[in-house]
């Protein structure tokens, strides 16, 4: 009799502690999006860019209330700024989508970078996808913590197809990538 309830009070003991550590696991993973909520765009994630309509339209620069103009690759206040113009002869492609297309693009998606290749411009997400950054774009994104954990969306470039804009939650800026399949 004594066994039976010294081995029932052991499994109550070692359940609860299971129960608490269990619990406590799980607000630390409650606590990991806060690390990760974007610093970028007033704290928000922005919605796809829209297609410009005039394939001469400029690229548009934000006027800062200081005076100060940005014409960089970014989003403010779910804007986006600093987009090349549709017609820009950088981003035509013969075959656009020659590696496919990526199918989970949008504020929806937010990918951890598994590995980059600096010297290529090249960086990898999970499954095995990989993108590389246009080169002009490259001197946009060389700092960024490229393994720091959630922080990137991809969305499609609406205006010049066949490639896609890697958005930086934290920065809030963007750059232009192909996406060179799996």
């Amino acid at each position: 009799m004594k066994k039976k309830l010294v081995l029932v009070l052991a499994s109550i003991f070692v359940l609860s502690t299971a129960f608490m550590l269990a619990a406590a696991g799980e607000g630390q993973k409650g606590s990991q999006p806060s690390r990760n909520r974007p610093r970028a765009n007033q704290g928000h994630i922005p919605p796809a860019p829209a297609a410009r309509s005039n394939p001469h339209e400029a690229r548009q620069p934000e006027h800062m209330p200081t005076g100060h103009v940005n014409d960089t690759p970014h989003v403010n206040h779910n804007q986006w700024f600093g987009h090349e113009a549709p017609n820009d002869q950088r981003f035509h492609l013969d075959h656009p989508y020659m590696n496919g297309h990526f199918a989970h693009v949008g504020p929806s998606f937010r990918y951890s970078v598994l590995r980059v290749d600096l010297n290529l411009h090249r960086f990898w997400l999970a499954g095995g996808f990989f993108f590389d950054v246009a080169a002009w774009d490259w001197p946009f994104c060389l700092d960024w913590c490229w393994d720091c954990g959630d922080d990137f969306v991809i969305y499609e470039d609406t205006d010049h197809i066949g490639w896609y804009l890697l958005y930086n939650i934290h920065t809030g800026i963007y750059v232009h990538v192909l996406y060179m399949g799996m």
